[in-house]
């Protein structure tokens, strides 16, 4: 309890003396927070994820030593408690980093790195299972305009066309030798050749592989679109790596990989054909890496575009 005896102590406060070597900065800030957020899952549910958040503001007085950090600390302590990231409630949030510093700052920037989980059904069987992500939100507040970039990675399985082609002629080769003999050929029998052993004298090298994406969204939507660019890529690759995995699953896996061959090149490509047909995507930087079986190197690709062009207002 306080008593005139013992007055309120006056703590010093040395961000208020004069800067040395004054200018402005760009960034101050912290990094490596570590915050709870709540984000969608994908089955109309929201999940609490652990995250880590880099947060920054500039400094604009040049005179000025420093910034008010523990304002910023506390306030994301309590920003994503109650509700789902959202642009929305980013530009909010921003916007309150900003107001802290009373009057020290103009722009603010956050950054949330996470893993996303979204349940995946097999391929055939009637399982699922839960698949995680790599996510990194950069939401940037300067002059009044929210810039929002998305940062993940997608796995899938890579089969190489050259040594499908490969493996295909020393396939054919064993054929032609085991049936030299113009023995009474059948549908049958060739069925019960290529089901054996010997029906199979090479397969070809596949990897898993994975697709780094990094996206820079248009304004003017409601939800981050992770999740949905998430679902188009792996429809575009074709060829997902799996979760809950039976045997009827695991061949339906094995018929995707020989309808979807590709070099990184190929898949490079594949990535850029669907994100430059998404509305929601201004522009995009893409790199493929497949972590070679053949090879003691990997094989990379990258990409760069943007979204479609939008039609402007009508007159």
């Amino acid at each position: 309890m306080t008593t005139s005896l013992n007055p309120p102590r006056t703590l010093p406060d040395v961000a208020f003396d004069a800067a040395a070597a004054a200018r402005p900065l760009d960034w101050v800030g912290m990094s490596n927070i570590a915050l709870p957020l709540r984000v969608p899952s994908g089955t109309g549910e929201t999940l609490q994820v652990a995250a880590s958040a880099d947060v920054a503001v500039n400094l604009t007085k040049a005179d000025k030593r420093g910034i008010h950090m523990s304002r910023l600390y506390l306030e994301l302590q309590h920003a994503f408690t109650s509700e789902v990231v959202t642009p929305a409630g980013l530009r909010r949030i921003l916007q309150t980093l900003v107001d802290t510093q009373a009057g020290l700052s103009s722009a603010a920037r956050l950054v949330l790195r996470y893993e996303h989980l979204l349940l995946r059904p097999a391929l055939a069987s009637e399982h699922a299972g839960w698949k995680r992500y790599p996510v990194e939100i950069d939401a940037r507040l300067a002059d009044g305009h929210l810039h929002l970039g998305l940062r993940f990675a997608v796995e899938y399985s890579s089969t190489c066309p050259a040594s499908a082609a490969l493996s295909r002629q020393i396939n054919a080769e064993r054929f032609a030798e085991d049936f030299a003999d113009a023995r009474p050929m059948s549908t049958a029998v060739v069925r019960d050749w290529l089901a054996s052993p010997r029906g199979m004298a090479a397969t070809p090298h596949a990897q898993r592989s994975r697709a780094d994406v990094r996206v820079e969204l248009r304004h003017a939507f409601d939800e981050l679109p992770l999740g949905p660019l998430i679902d188009e890529l792996e429809r575009g690759l074709a060829t997902p790596v799996q979760t809950a995995v039976k045997r009827e699953d695991e061949q339906a896996f094995a018929r995707l990989n020989a309808e979807n061959l590709m070099f990184c090149e190929d898949a490079a490509r594949r990535v850029a054909a669907v994100l430059s047909a998404d509305p929601r995507v201004e522009h995009f930087e893409a790199t493929v890496s497949h972590f070679e079986s053949l090879h003691a190197h990997d094989a990379v690709a990258s990409v760069t575009g943007h979204g479609p062009a939008l039609a402007g207002p009508r007159g």
